[in-house]
Formats: structure tokens, sequence, C-alpha cells
């Protein structure tokens, strides 16, 4: 993997048509992110991507859409459809090698400890650049850039965690890159795991599942404006919460994923 601190970014190559700065702000912005969700960096380096992130949308959005927030979930919507094919979802072989040969209920239980403990991470680092942001004024109006940030780096953590504990029980998710960044996205929006006969059926989400996952996405940036609560209280609310949110999801995918399948096997 390549050094998350790096300002130099690896990433997909640009498909058909996809060339330019469009190409590129979509490359950049999807290392940014696959770098977030890995559950061993150092608190610094969190803040540093986080605030890259930012910085990120800034130059794509432009000063014109910091008041909005509306636009602010747009872009957090738009991106999470970007960067979905990129996410780095480990198989099953990769995860038992990693956490010391684990296997099932162990290994799905540490993966959502630690991408719980991931998410905790960057409420405390969305509010610590939150705190360091408010010293100077200009900067006051990155306020709905910085929850767009924190909620895209979130749900990128809980959309692999969904991808790897789908391996963990022994259903990966099917498809081709763009067909499982279809079936993680739906999973996501709905708390469920993937229903492997709709993988591969539609290239893109359904209206029913875009309203789906947007309604989910507006809940998590409504309870990421906890962040810039005052000081180091926002990053300790924030943390708790996310924490809280990715536990939640976490164990709503075992159970499905575990009652559904000993079903399908009785």
């Amino acid at each position: 993997m390549a050094d998350p601190d790096s300002d130099a970014t690896t990433g997909p190559a640009a498909g058909p048509g996809e060339t330019g700065p469009a190409a590129g702000d979509r490359t950049e912005l999807s290392s940014t992110v696959a770098a977030l969700t890995d559950d061993e960096l150092d608190v610094p380096t969190r803040r540093r991507l986080l605030g890259r992130l930012v910085r990120e949308q800034i130059r794509e959005r432009g000063v014109g859409d910091l008041f909005r927030p509306k636009a602010a979930i747009r872009w957090v919507l738009d991106s999470v459809s970007d960067i979905a094919p990129h996410i780095p979802v480990r198989d099953l072989d990769t995860l038992r090698r990693h956490y010391d040969g684990l296997v099932g209920d162990e290994l799905a239980e540490r993966l959502t400890r630690n991408a719980s403990r991931v998410t905790a991470g960057i409420g405390a680092a969305g509010g610590g650049v939150a705190a360091i942001e408010w010293a100077v004024t200009p900067a006051l109006l990155s306020a709905p850039v910085l929850l767009a940030a924190e909620t895209l780096a979130v749900v990128a953590v809980e959309m692999k965690l969904i991808g790897e504990l789908h391996e963990v029980y022994g259903h990966p998710i099917p498809g081709n890159g763009a067909q499982r960044a279809v079936a993680m996205l739906q999973s996501w929006g709905q708390g469920r795991g993937v229903n492997p006969l709709t993988v591969g059926v539609a290239g893109a989400l359904s209206t029913v599942a875009r309203k789906e996952l947007r309604d989910r996405l507006v809940r998590r940036f409504g309870r990421n404006l906890t962040t810039l609560g005052p000081l180091l209280t926002g990053a300790a609310v924030a943390g708790y919460l996310n924490r809280r949110a990715t536990r939640k999801l976490g164990d709503e995918i075992r159970r499905d994923l575990t009652g559904r399948y000993r079903m399908i096997e009785a």
C-alpha cells in the first residue's frame, strides 16, 4: 500500500473517455478515502488525510457551495458512488493472515470492532480539524465541507466492513467491481446483507435504492454536526457516535448474513 501520508496518489486508471482534471480528481479522491479506511493509521496521519479530503472538496466544488449543506450532501452521494468500486475489500485468505488465523464469528467480531475504532478515530480527527479551523475566521465557511468529508470517510469504512463480513461468512459479493460497488452501496443504504440474486441485475442503483442511500446519508451528516462542538468535546462526542453507529451496522449485517444462510442451508 502506498504511503498514505504522501501527496502522491495512486489508483485505478481513468476509463475510456475519462481524461483530464476530472478523472484525476476522482482518482485522488478514491486514493485518499481508501487510505482513511486503513485500521492501522496513527492519529496525525488520519487528521492530515481528512484535511486533504476537505481541500479536495473545496477544489472540486468551489467556494460558492460552502454555505450550502444540501450541496454537501449531493457531493457525498456522488462521491460515495465514485469511490465505492475502489474501496479495498480484503478476501478471506488475506483476512485470516492479517488476524492470526481467526475464522467465523471471532473474525467477524474483530473486523466489526476495528471498523468501529476507525470511524471513532475519523470522528476524533474531524473534531481536531474543526478545532484548528475555528481559529481562522475564513475557514468557518468550510463547516459543511468538513462534515461531508467525515461522512464520506465513515461510509467508506463501513462499506469495506460489509464487503469483508461477506468474505468471512463464505459468501463474497459476486460480480465485477462496478456490480459489487452497487451491491455494497445498496447494502449500506438498507442496513442489510447483499442479496446475491440481485447483483448484476442493474448496472446502477435504482431510484428507490438511491433514495434509501441519500436518506441514510442525510441522517449521518446530521449526526456528524457534533464534530463542530467546542474544541475537544466535539471530537469526543463524534468519535463515540461513529463507533456506536458502525458497531450497530456491523451487528445488523452479521445477523442478516448468518440468519439468511442458515435458513438456506437448513
